[in-house]
């Protein structure tokens, strides 16, 4: 089969960011019709790193194209974590911002999680506060972690049946593989959950009805290591000087699976249309 035979596999990310921004715009002129209220996002960035200022820069213009107002916060890399964290109860008191996000990482004098936990519960645009992932570990999902919640909608759209269903999580990060995996026992699938000290990460993976990897190692995840028509979502990123990969050998496993998600345009474009969900969900129940 050529190249062109697999492109029925590919899980568009781009094209379903699109739809959920077409949803959002929706909601936006909505809310601003009725209610009076546009929906604002305050993002915080601390420090000058490349990577940081480019997302920060990718999740603005999706607030343009949907119709949010953003506003950006640039705090210098020494600025202390008071100030990082006064600045957080400042925006929290902020009637015109509905959600707030913390561009991660930081540097490495400031503590993440003691800013995270700062940010107003109902204004936790990203799903990271403990009270948005304690609600999430009950069943309760309303502001979740973007990626895993880009990775359900995906499932959705594509009609992929998760009640009972094997999956596997390459990765248990408080960003992705933990709350990936509430999310699928939330539906009922039995869920497997490896990282850096499992042994034999083949022998799980080749288990798989669904893969989520995550672990940010190029192409750790081979074609022998998963089973013929495996929906698989690579959200691991690499970036070297001859381009970007994931943590899934794309070229060959492909071939192998049933569904399977580009790096890039796969769960990037996804989570970031997500979280412009969420900042509209931020504005419609806190106004």
């Amino acid at each position: 089969m050529s190249d062109e035979g697999y492109e029925s596999r590919i899980i568009d990310g781009k094209v379903l960011a699109k739809k959920i921004e077409d949803e959002v715009e929706s909601g936006v002129k909505a809310l601003v019709s009725g209610r009076g209220v546009t929906p604002g996002l305050a993002t915080v960035l601390v420090g000058d790193d490349p990577a940081s200022k480019m997302y920060v820069r990718l999740k603005h213009k999706a607030c343009e194209r949907v119709g949010i107002r953003a506003e950006d916060h640039f705090l210098p890399a020494e600025t202390s974590q008071e100030e990082l964290i006064s600045l957080i109860n400042t925006l929290n008191k902020d009637k015109n911002v509905h959600g707030i996000l913390l561009q991660l990482p930081l540097p490495k004098h400031l503590f993440p999680q003691e800013a995270m936990e700062a940010i107003a519960p109902e204004k936790d645009a990203d799903g990271f506060h403990p009270y948005n992932m304690g609600k999430l570990m009950i069943g309760d999902e309303g502001l979740v972690p973007c990626t895993p919640h880009g990775v359900i909608r995906a499932l959705e759209e594509y009609n992929v049946p998760i009640k009972g269903k094997n999956v596997v999580i390459v990765g248990h990060s408080n960003v992705v593989g933990k709350p990936m995996a509430a999310m699928f026992l939330n539906r009922n699938a039995t869920v497997s959950v490896c990282h850096v000290f499992t042994d034999d990460l083949k022998k799980y993976t080749l288990g798989a009805d669904i893969l989520v990897v995550a672990a940010g190692v190029k192409h750790l995840i081979k074609a022998d290591m998963v089973k013929e028509g495996a929906v698989i979502f690579d959200v691991g990123i690499t970036q070297e000087k001859d381009g970007v990969y994931g943590d899934v050998d794309f070229e060959n496993v492909i071939k192998k699976a049933a569904l399977i998600t580009p790096v890039p345009g796969g769960v990037g474009p996804l989570t970031v249309a997500i979280l412009m969900k969420h900042v509209l969900s931020c504005a419609e129940t806190n106004f």
